[in-house]
C-alpha cells in the first residue's frame, strides 16, 4: 500500500505529542518515587574493610538498606523498576539486617561466578560495581571468610 510523505509528516507530530503525554502522565503513578531507607539492623561482621567496600560498590544498592538513589531513579517507568529491583534484592539478601535472613556464602558465591551478580544492566550505569576477575576472587574469598560456610558470622 502506498502510504504519502505528506500523511507520514501529518501524524508524526501527533504521535510525538502522544508520547510526551504518556511519559508525562505516567509520572504520576506513585510507585518507585517513595524511596524507603530502613536503619541499618545489624551487618556481617566483615573479615576486612576491603571486603566490605567491594561488598558496597558491586551489592550494597540492591541488597542494603544504604541504596543509593540516582536521579533516574525518580523517573517512570525508570523508578518502577529499580524499586521493584531493590525490593526484590532486600528480600534475598540484606546485608543492613543480616540477623533477620542470613544465607550462606557459598550461595552468594555462586552467584558472584555465575556472573549473574550484579546484573549484566546494573554495572554499565554504576561503575564501581564493574569488578575486575581479582576484585571478584578477593570479594568471593572475603564473604566466605566473613561468613563463613553457614553465612553467619564466626
Amino acid at each position: 500500500m502506498f502510504r504519502s510523505p505528506y500523511l507520514q509528516r501529518k501524524w508524526l507530530p501527533r504521535w510525538a505529542a502522544m508520547a510526551v503525554l504518556l511519559v508525562a502522565a505516567i509520572q504520576l503513578v506513585p510507585f518507585g518515587h517513595g524511596h524507603s531507607a530502613p536503619p541499618v539492623v545489624h551487618e556481617p561482621v566483615w573479615n576486612t574493610p576491603q571486603t566490605r567496600q567491594l561488598a558496597v560498590d558491586a551489592c550494597y544498592d540492591c541488597h542494603s538498606n544504604q541504596t543509593q538513589w540516582p536521579w533516574y531513579s525518580n523517573v517512570a517507568p525508570i523508578s518502577w523498576l529499580n524499586q521493584f529491583d531493590v525490593t526484590l534484592g532486600r528480600r534475598a539478601l540484606n546485608f543492613s539486617d543480616w540477623n533477620a535472613h542470613p544465607i550462606s556464602a557459598s550461595r552468594i558465591d555462586r552467584s558472584i561466578q555465575r556472573g549473574s551478580m550484579p546484573p549484566f544492566f546494573y554495572t554499565p550505569l554504576h561503575r564501581s560495581a564493574q569488578l575486575t576477575a581479582a576484585q571478584k576472587q578477593q570479594l568471593i574469598q572475603g564473604i566466605e571468610a566473613s561468613l563463613g560456610a553457614s553465612g553467619s558470622n564466626p
